[in-house]
């Protein structure tokens, strides 16, 4: 198992990032009936929040079902446990809650917690006993 680091992650984050975009849109345009939306207020709160949730729940079900969301399927990367067993809902949950603090400034957090880390794990990887490698 090869275990990757930053740049390769921060591809992945991207894409999956991109992909949220465009779920973020779909959900405005349910709220506003609108791609222009703007939104104030309880609205708002209730659009964010909706956004938020489903993107962790993204997260959370394609890394504990499959280990990859598509993001990692494009850059060929996966989720596995410390021992090369496939993610398991339980680690998943641990590692996304945690990037609540892993995305701290633009996942700088995170990106530090790799660069320092011997098997290249942010926070989040290392409370859940999790490695990124290679697919």
């Amino acid at each position: 198992m090869e275990n990757r680091g930053i740049g390769i992650r921060a591809v992945s984050v991207i894409v999956d990032s991109i992909l949220g975009l465009i779920f973020f849109m779909i959900v405005g345009f349910l709220f506003t009936g609108s791609f222009t939306f703007q939104v104030f207020g309880a609205e708002a709160m209730g659009l964010g929040g909706s956004w938020i949730v489903l993107f962790f729940l993204y997260f959370f079900l394609m890394e504990g079902y499959m280990g990859q969301t598509v993001g990692k399927m494009v850059t060929g990367i996966k989720v596995v446990k410390e021992d090369g067993e496939p993610c398991d809902m339980q680690a998943s949950f641990i590692r996304n809650i945690l990037r609540i603090i892993d995305g701290i400034f633009v996942y700088l957090v995170g990106a530090i917690f790799i660069a320092i880390s011997d098997k290249k794990q942010r926070l989040g990887d290392r409370l859940a006993g999790t490695l990124v490698v290679s697919a």
